[in-house]
């Protein structure tokens, strides 16, 4: 079986290898845990493998420890026999879907489903079935489908729909999940002042009583798993609440969601209200309460933890945290605080249990289901997203980046391989990016992984050409424009083809022609004209033609240095090979493959000379990267590549550089 390095089980770094599979799905990584097995961080030693219990061992720690995978409480509505387990309640595929321009398939929400069961949620709440046929159509297969499938362990996940605590909608509700072995019935009301007056036009006592028959309508149609919510609880009356709630458990409910709809709570204020609604509710022993937070202040995780620090044991999330405005509690960041805290931050030994917190979630699944959601909704995550963010696991900054290539545990409390994003030996194997911010070891660091061993006086003078490089380049300088940098300091880069000479006419009425005279590798003066659509592709061509390599042109950019007539010109180009399937990359983030590029500069005060400068520079690297490749292979076949390559160069064409060219 394949490895995995999956897990972080203190604020400490530890590895942990566990038993994997592959998976074909797109959006998952490639090896994966057990989709059954749930993680919690409770160190034990002396233990074995079992069928019920998934053991991981330390990989870079004492191996005499080991981390136990918790099982999963038995489900009971209304009730966890484990005082410390949270349940998680993803509502991504109801109130995430409510993003603006967030709008799903039937098809997508059944695949996204599919990994939140992987991703093991407590409970999916797959729609609002009276909004539309199509809502209910996707609520009803997932129920069908998702709500029927069975894990090993025995979990599968409870398959929730929303209603108004009207008869219809929840008769609708109920059609659609009843189909599911755990179908649950979500209704609510809005309970705060602004909302029942200005909204509902209701009474206090109009409110209490539709909330009444709209559970008890529930219980009647054979749901004994029913949820309410008083919506905009955070800006309701505490004293209503307590009435409201104790009435909807006398009713049959068996959840009770404590929504903070408009994000207005603080951390302190929320936690203290569920604490309050435990103690004063009539019959609240018999629920579970649930929180639900927006985030409309950036307090929806926060608040959520808050409510888990006061008794609630079901957490309501989205992943990526998408939904109504500045949507929702997240998920990711959710469950990997309580992986990494809830062993001892909501430790209280004066509560049942004593506040040891953990989740059954796989959370190797976050990075792939986040990857799906990103893909169906078309919703981007901001790079610096907690967790799943394209940033949230790469370091520029020199500091940090000397401080990851010795410990990575300097600046990572978790690893990505354990989210199921498969660093690898990519940056360094530890995020590094390297830009303006980056110290000589990081630096240092790459180029010996790419195989360049130089001694501290190459080194510092490439790092001050790195340095200069890096002070005008946005994104990062990439492993060929590093590798440009070493070469050009040895007398490589740029000694191959330059141009000696180079005309061009153009206007109106006439074909923009350009001459161009170059100077090759063995010294001999080479020239060509030719015709273009304009004076630049003119001279592309030609060097095209004289240097006998055939690129595709990614990009163009032209910018002036400074101001006024006599203004220096700037041009960027980045070509790739054509059809070289030697020179493809794999992307990190996405596993796709493309063309790997290469990148040249020119400046010069006339911009047709500018440009073309910047294109033979980014040739220039193209050629010495197929030259070392091609050494390198040589290198690695021995004596049997020898005369291949002995003939290609022989090859009398009037181009002494073809012998290293793209095939």
């Amino acid at each position: 079986s394949a490895t995995l390095a999956a897990w972080v089980a203190t604020a400490s770094l530890f590895n942990y290898s566990c038993e994997g599979f592959t998976t074909s799905h797109a959006f998952a990584p490639k090896k994966l845990q057990k989709s059954y097995a749930s993680i919690s961080p409770t160190t034990v030693t002396g233990a074995v493998r079992s069928t019920s219990t998934l053991l991981l061992k330390s990989s870079i720690s004492d191996t005499t420890n080991v981390v136990e995978r918790r099982k999963r409480p038995e489900y009971i509505p209304g009730h966890i026999p484990d005082p410390n387990y949270v349940r998680i309640f993803d509502t991504t595929l109801r109130d995430g879907e409510q993003s603006p321009g967030a709008t799903l398939t039937s098809d997508e929400k059944l695949e996204i489903a599919q990994n939140l069961a992987k991703l093991g949620v407590d409970i999916i709440e797959a729609g609002f079935p009276i909004a539309s046929p199509d809502d209910f159509a996707a609520v009803k297969q997932i129920a069908d489908v998702v709500g029927n499938a069975v894990f090993e362990d025995g979990y599968v996940p409870v398959i929730a729909g929303l209603s108004r605590a009207n008869e219809r909608d929840i008769q609708r509700a109920w059609d659609a999940v009843k189909g599911a072995k755990l179908p649950r019935i979500h209704t609510f009301i809005a309970t705060s002042p602004i909302h029942m007056t200005s909204k509902l036009n209701k009474t206090p006592d109009e409110v209490v009583e539709i909330a009444v028959n709209a559970v008890k309508f529930a219980k009647s149609l054979g749901c004994d798993d029913i949820e309410f919510s008083p919506e905009d609880a955070g800006r309701s009356e505490p004293e209503f609440l307590y009435r409201i709630l104790s009435e909807v458990i006398e009713a049959g409910a068996t959840t009770l969601n404590i929504p903070d709809t408009t994000g207005w709570n603080m951390p302190w204020e929320f936690g203290s209200l569920i604490s309050k609604l435990k103690a004063n509710v009539k019959g609240a022993d018999r629920v579970v309460f649930s929180t639900h937070c927006q985030n409309d202040l950036g307090l929806a995780t926060a608040n959520s933890l808050a409510g888990a620090l006061n008794g609630a044991r079901q957490l309501e999330c989205t992943i990526n945290g998408i939904g109504e405005r500045a949507g929702n509690a997240s998920l990711e960041e959710i469950v990997m605080s309580l992986a990494l805290k809830g062993q001892d931050t909501f430790e209280d030994p004066s509560k049942e249990g004593g506040g040891k917190l953990y989740t059954a979630i796989n959370p190797v699944y976050i990075h792939p289901t986040s990857r799906m959601v990103t893909e169906y909704t078309g919703m981007k995550c901001q790079p610096h997203k907690a967790i799943v963010g394209a940033n949230a696991f790469q370091h520029e900054s020199g500091i940090h980046q000397d401080g990851m290539i010795k410990n990575k545990g300097t600046y990572e409390i978790m690893s990505p391989e354990s989210i199921g994003l498969m660093r690898g030996d990519a940056q360094s194997g530890a995020g590094i990016v390297l830009g303006k911010h980056s110290g000589r070891n990081a630096v240092g660091t790459r180029l010996r992984e790419l195989g360049y061993d130089l001694d501290m006086e190459k080194l510092n003078s490439v790092f001050q050409r790195f340095k200069q490089v890096a002070e005008r380049k946005k994104g990062g300088v990439e492993d060929e424009e590093l590798e440009a940098l070493v070469a050009d300091q040895a007398g490589i880069t740029g000694a191959l083809w330059s141009v000696s000479g180079l005309q061009v006419t153009t206007g109106m009425h006439g074909i923009p022609t350009a001459t161009v005279k170059m100077i090759g590798p063995d010294g001999v003066e080479r020239y060509v004209a030719t015709t273009g659509t304009g004076p630049v592709d003119a001279v592309y061509k030609a060097i095209d033609q004289i240097i006998g390599v055939t690129v595709e042109l990614e990009d163009y950019a032209l910018n002036s240095v400074s101001d006024g007539i006599d203004a220096l010109a700037t041009t960027r180009v980045v070509v790739c090979p054509k059809k070289d399937v030697e020179s493809m990359k794999i992307s990190v983030q996405t596993d796709s493959s493309y063309s790997r590029t290469f990148s040249g500069t020119g400046s010069d005060t006339d911009i047709v000379v500018s440009s073309a400068r910047a294109y033979v520079s980014a040739v220039n690297k193209l050629l010495a990267y197929n030259m070392r490749r091609r050494e390198r292979l040589e290198g690695e076949n021995g004596a049997a590549a020898a005369p291949a390559a002995t003939e290609k160069k022989a090859t009398n064409d009037g181009t002494a550089g073809n012998a290293i060219l793209v095939e």
